[in-house]
């Protein structure tokens, strides 16, 4: 069976005491690896200064071979055994505990570092768009997200390295240098695609935070059923829905003709929500002793809330963006500027609240599985201002102005007219440009429409592609 799509399982663990030593020991060698391998680049790239000669390792597989030959060398550590007669001897050599851990999360690591640098490299030389990329820093100790991450193996003839259900557990989860481990929530839909052929895991990412343990398994699946997907449909430029995202109405959702598909007044806001107990949350964090056991209860109680909250918000995002790309099979967005619009500190709270920018990577994606079509209007597209009736733009309308009024007697609330303007962008979206009134710079871009193979990957943040990671070619910058 051809596996065309990637998603990601994420399930809450129930592990024992001891195995949550070992879990932190596996997040603690990752920290340390990854540290390790951050500051051999720097000493060669230190090095080349004066010797231009120096190798400096950059991709991940180099990254990997110069910690497993440093981790087996005196500077990784020794261990002395002293006799009766006060005589020392050398015992071992290297990484002394290198052996308690699972290999793999060494290797993890320096492909993580690997990244890093290619991403600063190609930010640095322009190869990389967005938001500039600064150099890889050391991880701290205190104040992250303990995490590490594990790679699926497929042994001829030998069960997968990663496996659900083992010994008639139904509920558990067997990891390679950790073994089984209970899982809190109930993992029967994974369990149903795997014993069908219609899915393999890849990685497994395993984090600390909310003071419980988390495990994120990437997963290469099948495409959905037919039954699931939209039909093909002929490029005949009707169909189309708009999709407004707001603040007063998280969504409305309109036609080309100005019928209302969808509208949610009701989000959750999770965070204005839960504001004032962050607040009392936050201020008996400051007061406590740093230090103390009292402080890190405190932190912990923070931690929970901080992560309650995220669950909230994501939930509504899958639940409001899954009913769309069900019940639509062409949809138009906007390209918001968000991180422009979060420099609005009166409404920077309420924008991250509503998660604008990652409801559209869940619309993205959805729609790539169904094989439908979303599309993006031009970030400068007047949808708001435009009027949907004689195409004049209102440039006095202010965000106190909910309802829409046009000089040709068309009146319409505001957000309704702005998700029937992006409507009729995505009906003209097709169109020739020699007829198309439209500029090239307003012609917006389109997210794919049938999926190929090996498209509609989109891998979870911090998580490693299906296309093993480190594989791609990076070579050092220049001195």
């Amino acid at each position: 069976m051809v596996m065309a799509r990637h998603t990601t399982f994420r399930f809450c663990l129930d592990p024992t005491v001891e195995q949550c030593d070992m879990l932190a020991r596996h997040a603690g060698a990752s920290r340390f690896a990854f540290n390790q391998c951050l500051r051999i680049v720097k000493t060669s790239l230190s090095a080349r200064r004066t010797d231009p000669g120096t190798t400096v390792p950059w991709t991940g597989f180099d990254l990997i071979n110069t910690f497993n030959g440093w981790k087996k060398t005196e500077d990784a550590g020794r261990v002395f055994a002293v006799d009766a007669d006060g005589g020392v001897e050398v015992v071992a050599t290297g990484l002394s505990w290198r052996g308690d851990v699972c290999q793999q999360v060494f290797e993890e690591a320096a492909v993580d570092l690997g990244k890093g640098l290619a991403a600063w490299s190609d930010s640095r030389s322009g190869k990389r768009k967005g938001r500039r990329v600064g150099f890889p820093r050391f991880k701290k100790k205190t104040g992250g997200i303990p995490s590490f991450r594990l790679r699926n193996k497929h042994p001829k003839g030998k069960p997968a390295a990663i496996r659900i259900g083992d010994n008639d557990r139904p509920r558990s989860l067997t990891l390679p240098g950790i073994g089984q481990i209970a899982v809190h929530d109930d993992t029967r839909r994974l369990r149903r695609m795997l014993a069908k052929d219609r899915a393999k895991i890849l990685f497994a990412t395993l984090s600390h935070h909310g003071d419980r343990w988390w495990i994120a398994l990437n997963v290469e699946a099948a495409d959905l059923h037919p039954a699931h997907q939209h039909p093909t449909r002929r490029d005949d430029g009707g169909g189309w829905v708009g999709v407004d995202r707001g603040l007063t109405a998280f969504l409305v959702a309109a036609t080309v003709d100005g019928t209302e598909v969808a509208r949610i007044d009701d989000a959750p806001k999770a965070l204005a929500a839960g504001i004032a107990h962050q607040r009392r949350l936050s201020k008996s964090l400051s007061r406590k002793k740093k230090g103390s056991r009292n402080r890190k209860d405190a932190a912990a109680r923070l931690g929970r809330h901080h992560h309650r909250v995220a669950n909230v918000r994501r939930h509504f995002l899958h639940q409001v963006s899954g009913e769309l790309v069900k019940t639509h099979d062409r949809i138009v967005i906007e390209n918001l500027n968000v991180t422009g619009m979060l420099r609005n500190h009166r409404l920077a709270r309420a924008i991250s609240d509503a998660g604008w920018s990652e409801f559209a990577r869940l619309l993205r994606y959805k729609q790539a599985w169904r094989a439908g079509q979303l599309v993006e209007a031009d970030r400068w597209y007047p949808s708001t201002r435009l009027c949907s009736e004689c195409g004049d733009i209102d440039s006095s309308m202010t965000l106190a102005d909910r309802v829409f009024t046009c000089g040709c007697g068309h009146t319409a609330d505001r957000d309704a007219n702005a998700a029937r303007n992006l409507a009729r962008w995505g009906q003209g979206y097709r169109h020739d440009t020699s007829t198309d009134p439209r500029t090239p710079k307003q012609r917006g871009g389109a997210t794919k429409a049938r999926r190929r193979d090996g498209a509609g990957q989109h891998p979870r943040v911090g998580e490693t592609s299906p296309n093993d990671a480190g594989t791609d070619v990076h070579t050092a910058p220049a001195a």
